[in-house]
């Protein structure tokens, strides 16, 4: 069964990111909340609702509610699903699969589809061509799935040859027509496909009177509200290859989203060498990087921006992503470096772990 709904304790370890539950500041415990999970995104997805608002109005308990939490969780997870059977690369009938199979000629797309797109042409543009959606061709030669022992890297004449077709000013859209004017290139919305899908369950959800929740999408957390009136949500950033066991330090988060992207997300190993999943644009392998990870913050709405952005940074390597953040208005962030130096923003408000 892809999606099971529950009430339980918010215990959520997904990618780089945890909401911690505790006491309010009032010496009472918070809701507890209710809670669904499945898998989507490649990932395992999880909405914990602590508080929504009844017909009336009446800010209430979410488990003093708990059909209508769990219908709401529903149908923000069928929301998701719908969203991702457009946009998927692997998908054999998303309208991603039909742009990249079609060499050349006109689709017909989504609006969805088309606003994600726009999207992705923005953050590739802005990146000057190192975070680009055309990737497609390149990342469906790398497996970073196949099992232990059973993973090879891509022929080097193959990758160099799907470099070529890499170019986001490929994409021409009329409308809700779209066309790759190069036949060979291909699109991968991976890098901005969960930023905007959680900004828009985010939308839904406090549509239907949530005004308290926290989404986790594997590593992109949005937190609607607080935990209560007085108590923001702890979010616990966590060590990179800790196996989720721990975290470097928190930050209290209320209407807002945290994006990670992390060399150790997915990678394999072959003949004794590692690779990771975040890939140049410029040769087809992964890119070198003083960063194992990039967490950022911004108010709630914007996880789409800072989906591409978290990736940007960890292409970037430290200094020039640390400047890029440092220059965009609303966004702190979370630098991991891979000799264990921590770094952050001037307003990223992380706390140490003790």
């Amino acid at each position: 069964m892809k999606r099971a709904l529950k009430k339980m304790n918010i215990i959520l370890l997904a990618a780089v990111l945890m909401a911690l539950a505790g006491c309010s500041r009032a010496g009472g415990k918070a809701p507890e909340p209710v809670m669904g999970d499945g898998y989507y995104l490649d990932t395992i997805c999880t909405i914990s609702i602590y508080r929504m608002a009844d017909g009336q109005g009446e800010v209430k308990a979410a488990a003093d509610m708990s059909d209508e939490a769990n219908a709401v969780i529903s149908e923000a997870f069928d929301l998701c699903s719908d969203l991702e059977s457009k946009i998927s690369r692997t998908r054999k009938d998303s309208d991603i699969s039909r742009l990249n199979n079609a060499k050349g000629e006109w689709v017909d797309v989504s609006e969805d589809t088309r606003e994600l797109l726009q999207k992705g042409i923005e953050y590739s543009d802005s990146s000057g061509g190192s975070f680009d959606i055309t990737v497609g061709g390149v990342t469906e030669q790398w497996d970073f799935h196949a099992p232990e022992g059973e993973a090879k890297i891509p022929d080097a004449e193959a990758l160099a040859e799907a470099v070529k077709h890499i170019n986001y000013r490929n994409i021409v859209i009329e409308g809700n027509k779209v066309r790759l004017t190069d036949p060979e290139t291909k699109l991968d919305l991976g890098g901005v496909a969960k930023g905007y899908i959680g900004d828009r369950m985010s939308e839904l959800l406090e549509s239907k009177g949530v005004v308290s929740a926290v989404i986790n999408l594997g590593g992109n957390v949005i937190c609607i509200g607080g935990k209560t009136d007085e108590d923001d949500f702890a979010i616990g950033v966590e060590t990179p290859f800790s196996d989720r066991k721990e975290i470097i330090g928190k930050i209290d988060a209320r209407d807002k989203t945290l994006v990670t992207s992390g060399v150790y997300e997915r990678q394999i190993e072959v003949d004794g060498k590692k690779y990771h999943h975040i890939l140049d644009t410029k040769t087809g392998w992964p890119v070198g990087t003083d960063l194992d990870a990039v967490t950022l913050i911004a108010d709630k709405g914007h996880s789409g921006d800072i989906d591409a952005l978290s990736t940007i940074c960890l292409i970037l390597g430290a200094d020039e992503g640390m400047k890029l953040i440092e220059g965009q208005d609303g966004i702190e962030g979370v630098f991991v470096l891979s000799d264990g130096d921590i770094r952050t923003t001037s307003g990223a408000g992380l706390e140490a772990a003790k």
